[in-house]
């Protein structure tokens, strides 16, 4: 097999561009005297719009002034009669509402703010918990070693809904809130 050079085969000399046979060779001085005669033309028009003399204002002359025509008294309708009689009767009603009783459990609710593995965590937890001006305390299970911060008991769920928002806001959180198991 002969040895050829392919990287080398289908280029040209490096000083003057391959041209086709055929092809028409460009004439640049063709476009430039197109753009030439147009810009020469464009320069004409505004030439001629230059010496194109300002045309005379017409002088109006100002009419006399009609005497205002008295203006008819303006007619007001007279007013709707309404269909609804909610005007009147809406501040005289009184809505009657009769409020659910709240259920009170026999077992308090409670929350748990944490459980930890130690004692200074669960005293950190109790200190935060304190400076959001509620009461905590910490419980450790017999036979485990977790110390778990709880608040409350709760007799009503709102009461440590309520809590449990005002801890997230200082973002206190998790806090699970349950029936205390007795």
């Amino acid at each position: 097999m002969a040895n050829k050079d392919y990287v080398r085969r289908g280029r040209g000399s490096s000083k003057q561009p391959a041209r086709k046979k055929n092809a028409p060779r460009r004439k640049p001085w063709r476009s430039g005297l197109i753009a030439l005669i147009l810009v020469g033309g464009f320069g004409y028009g505004l030439y001629l719009l230059s010496q194109d003399p300002e045309p005379e204002q017409p002088v109006q002359a100002q009419p006399a002034k009609p005497k205002p025509k008295p203006k008819p008294a303006r007619v007001i309708p007279p007013a709707p009669e309404e269909k609804w009689d909610y005007v009147e009767t809406l501040p005289n009603r009184e809505v009657k509402v009769e409020a659910k009783e709240q259920v009170v459990s026999d077992i308090p609710y409670i929350m748990q703010c944490g459980a930890f593995k130690q004692e200074s965590q669960a005293e950190e937890r109790k200190l935060e918990i304190a400076f959001q001006g509620i009461k905590s305390e910490i419980r450790k299970k017999e036979g485990s070693s977790w110390y778990r911060v709880v608040l409350g008991p709760y007799t009503l769920k709102r009461d440590a809904e309520r809590d449990r928002h005002k801890l997230q806001r200082a973002k206190i959180e998790p806090c699970a809130i349950w029936k205390e198991a007795q």
